[in-house]
């Protein structure tokens, strides 16, 4: 907290002085994130606004979960299903994964060359059911198998003709749902806003289509249904259309996140370490947004600049709880007035830096 209340300090007075260019050689850590929020992008009632980064860091060495499982390099299974490649450790011995499937636990193995980013809210379709990744981390490359935590967002299925995950329909959860998972931690409370999403979606459907939707178990199949689809686009597609237009315009001041504000109140912030990790994630957060915004109707106003800006500056908390795998990442969770964040920095060698920050209201 010393260090970012400095940052902050640091930041604030060099608002307006400082060229918002650069990019961060590689080992080299920025004694600046201060971040700036430009004006809004606005559709209906979901207002996106931009950030840029004083300095940016170079994140080509690291492999995204949509990436991994596209080309294979990333097997997600059900636990003692899984039977990809699995290296002998340095001391020799083969780490078998545990045996049995469970409802809040997946298998993974990185076995590409890069190291793997999770984020919290991704989501796997497949297995005995559909899971949500329950919090930001790091695998490293070629790993031996490791548990991941996550939680159902398929209540009712607990079977399926593979055990295997794809990321295929699965996209990024709202952030009402994503709260659940990394700040309540809780399946019950995931399970009650995966209902509640379902039941406000369909509130917003043609009466055929809201029955389909209120009768399958599945939120990715929800967020999948041709009639949700068109909905979610009509929001997403001009605000994507828009940022996309913006990053490439940004890109020398490093575009590198959002705050997000639905109904004239912030809900959530994504900042990224660079703008092109930024773009690979944009298309499923910008979705992920837009459904929020559809099953939050009421418009209360407009969130002004300087509201964001303070939004996102404000880190200081009353509690911090730090997770760490040495050399590899830490996970810091800041509760504060209002708000919990969570940062993910990685430890690899030559870099030291945040790779994700998620902020939400409370």
């Amino acid at each position: 907290m010393r260090l970012r209340r400095v940052f902050s300090l640091l930041g604030l007075a060099l608002v307006g002085t400082l060229p918002w260019t650069g990019l961060a050689p590689a080992g080299e850590v920025a004694e600046n994130y201060h971040y700036k929020v430009l004006a809004a992008i606005r559709h209906g009632n979901l207002s996106v606004f931009p950030v840029v980064a004083a300095i940016s860091h170079d994140t080509q060495d690291f492999i995204t979960l949509d990436e991994g499982l596209k080309s294979g390099d990333v097997v997600v299974s059900e636990s003692g299903n899984l039977t990809p490649l699995v290296r002998p450790r340095h001391d020799g011995v083969v780490r078998a994964p545990r045996a049995g499937a469970q409802v809040n636990q997946l298998v993974l193995v990185n076995n590409s060359k890069r190291p793997l980013i999770l984020l919290a809210g991704e989501i796997v379709t497949g297995g005995k059911q559909d899971r949500v990744i329950g919090k930001d981390r790091l695998v490293p490359a070629q790993s031996d198998p490791i548990d991941v935590g996550v939680f159902c967002v398929e209540p009712g299925r607990w079977t399926g003709p593979k055990s295997s995950f794809d990321a295929v329909g699965g996209g990024m959860a709202q952030p009402a749902l994503r709260e659940k998972a990394m700040a309540a931690k809780d399946q019950a409370q995931v399970w009650s806003e995966v209902r509640k999403s379902q039941a406000q979606m369909a509130a917003t459907l043609t009466a055929p289509v809201a029955a389909e939707v209120q009768g399958t178990s599945s939120y990715a199949k929800v967020m999948e249904n041709d009639e949700v689809k068109q909905k979610v686009d009509a929001v997403a597609a001009p605000i994507q259309h828009d940022y996309q237009s913006l990053i490439k315009q940004l890109r020398d001041r490093n575009a590198v996140g959002v705050v997000v504000a639905v109904n004239g109140e912030i809900v959530w912030a994504d900042v990224f370490a660079s703008t092109s990790l930024l773009e690979k994630y944009w298309p499923k957060l910008v979705r992920s947004y837009a459904a929020e915004a559809i099953v939050s109707r009421v418009k209360n106003g407009d969130t002004s600049v300087k509201e964001a800006q303070q939004f996102l500056d404000d880190l200081e908390g009353r509690r911090e709880t730090v997770e760490t795998e040495p050399g590899l990442y830490s996970h810091t969770e800041i509760t504060g007035d209002g708000f919990k964040a969570f940062e993910l920095t990685s430890l690899l060698p030559r870099t030291g830096f945040q790779l994700h920050v998620a902020k939400m209201a409370e």
